[in-house]
């Protein structure tokens, strides 16, 4: 398992556990995280943006440039921003630790 710490916009601190391959906006999502992926992972959005501390963010496969597209439309983007959906849960990631932006919020659940 391959472990994440979700840090909310108050700055509390979730820890989540999944199996490598898993997708962190799917286990966001199973965390309860305000994670809404309104496109199912298919980069047609950026509601599961998401700010990778800096000390993970270099480990990650680079951004494609779909997804460096669809960033310029997300609020409070920052060097260390990523789409949760483009990030798969690998041994090497176990620890990642990343914020969720005070501006996300997942309609679906509202």
């Amino acid at each position: 398992m391959v472990r994440v710490r979700f840090i909310d916009r108050d700055g509390n601190a979730t820890e989540a556990e999944g199996a490598p391959g898993t997708s962190l906006l799917e286990l966001g999502q199973a965390a309860g995280m305000p994670l809404e992926g309104t496109c199912e992972g298919q980069m047609a959005c950026s509601t599961c943006h998401v700010v990778v501390a800096g000390e993970w963010f270099d480990r990650l496969r680079p951004a494609s440039e779909e997804e460096e597209d669809m960033l310029d439309l997300a609020a409070s983007v920052t060097r260390n921003s990523r789409l949760s959906c483009q990030i798969d849960l690998t041994e090497e990631l176990d620890g990642l630790e990343v914020r969720i932006p005070a501006e996300a919020r997942d309609m679906q659940k509202h």
